[in-house]
């Protein structure tokens, strides 16, 4: 257990959902049905369950209890009834309206972005997993200490019977909190700094072996993690629940004989994705800026599939990959008519979980990629075997016979070709 379990650990909690559909809230903010089961999708992840949900629809939220006092008590009432222990928004609530409601509906208050928060405290694995989840946790719960702590008492007393040297005004638990919370902050944003410059290194290697690398988009349960496993044999466990893979994985993906590429598998997005968790991953998601091509995994077989594939494009804006060359993988076409998917160079249809269509794709990405890689076969000097270092380190060396001259065999780009010409063997030579 740690200090930011919420959904509580060796029992279910019994979950309200509730969701304010206003007008005065944008389209992103607002409570709808689709929202609305998404959201009990995501408690069930949790480890929860619904066992009743509530969708107002307001002018305005109400600035302390959100949905209004008549429907808070009528939640209340709600809560009792159907035995509930935990009430869950799908708006973003702030800290004033989370104290305000669990006072009073007497159970605890959550919105969308603390159980998305927890989510993703559960599935982290890796090092650099956990301490993107724990900055964004510490980030999320720092404006809402003073609604967390109900017992904002002096830590030292103010008269009576305290000690000698414990009298005055002390400092508030409150306070302390604080305090601790922004120095784990500090520490965590050093660690994840380091991370982000051994990623620059590991980075600069391959773009100096000039290995174009391909990141896989998409809204969570899309399928990204099925196509990983069937284009490369990854063995990623692939489940049918939200946020699934949290942690990145890479392998390498052989497009062609002249074109091999580092494919790597992304965290999901999803409506409403709390901003500090895309802050906290850009560590790695500012892979993405850096990628040579992303494909946008959608799920077609989703009546929403256009809202979803929204989503997702306007966060890699906010992450600064728009510019980034792109293919739309309208992933799951066994289960979608297919007239409805748009068609292009850059779309592509496919079955993740069949096949269908995968060849299609890597026939996409090697027109995007391969850049005129040939396979030569070179002469090189013993006098100049300096170039045969440059080859391991810029190209993709197959073979290496020593005889009168060092004779390599390598795939080569159009840049290394033209610096090693006057060592090409004729054509035909075998």
């Amino acid at each position: 257990m740690t200090e930011f379990d919420t959904i509580r650990e060796g029992e279910i909690n019994r979950a309200i959902l509730v969701g304010l559909n206003a007008r005065r809230l944008s389209v992103g903010e607002t409570a709808t049905e689709a929202s609305m089961e998404e959201l009990a999708a995501l408690l069930e992840t949790a480890g929860g369950t619904c066992v009743g949900s509530l969708l107002q629809n307001r002018e305005t939220p109400d600035p302390g209890s959100f949905i209004g006092e008549g429907k808070a008590q009528e939640l209340r009432e709600l809560v009792k009834t159907l035995e509930a222990d935990l009430v869950i928004f799908d708006n973003a609530l702030s800290p004033t309206q989370v104290r305000v409601l669990t006072e009073t509906v007497g159970v605890q208050v959550m919105d969308r972005a603390g159980l998305i928060l927890d989510i993703f405290a559960k599935r982290a694995q890796t090092r650099e997993g956990r301490l993107q989840v724990e900055l964004a946790q510490y980030r999320y719960i720092l404006p809402r200490l003073t609604g967390m702590w109900g017992h904002l008492v002096r830590q030292t007393a103010s008269g009576g019977k305290s000690p000698i040297g414990t009298r005055g005004p002390g400092e508030t638990q409150l306070e302390t909190d604080r305090r601790h919370i922004r120095r784990k902050i500090t520490r965590l944003e050093a660690d994840l700094r380091e991370v982000r410059r051994v990623r620059a290194v590991q980075r600069e290697r391959r773009e100096k072996n000039e290995v174009p690398v391909v990141a896989l988009v998409g809204y969570t349960n899309a399928g990204k993690s099925t196509l990983l496993n069937r284009l490369t044999g990854a063995g990623i466990p692939a489940n049918d629940r939200l946020f699934d893979t949290l942690d990145t994985t890479t392998r390498t993906l052989e497009i062609s004989d002249t074109l091999t590429v580092l494919l790597s598998d992304t965290v999901g997005f999803i409506h409403k994705l709390p901003h500090q968790l895309v802050e906290a991953f850009k560590a790695t998601l500012e892979e993405l800026t850096h990628a040579d091509l992303l494909l946008h995994v959608i799920d077609a077989s989703r009546p929403d599939w256009r809202e979803q594939a929204a989503v997702v494009e306007s966060l890699i804006a906010e992450l600064g990959a728009e510019k980034t060359p792109r293919i739309d993988v309208y992933n799951k076409c066994d289960l979608s008519p297919a007239e409805i998917l748009p068609r292009g160079e850059d779309a592509v249809r496919l079955s993740a979980k069949t096949g269908e269509g995968v060849d299609e794709l890597l026939r996409a990405v090697a027109r995007r990629l391969d850049q005129g890689r040939r396979r030569v076969r070179l002469h090189i000097p013993y006098d100049r075997g300096g170039l045969l270092d440059q080859l391991y380190r810029e190209a993709s060396v197959e073979q290496v016979d020593y005889g009168r001259t060092i004779e390599v065999t390598a795939v080569c780009t159009p840049r290394v070709l033209g610096q090693l010409r006057d060592y090409l063997a004729p054509e035909g030579e075998g």
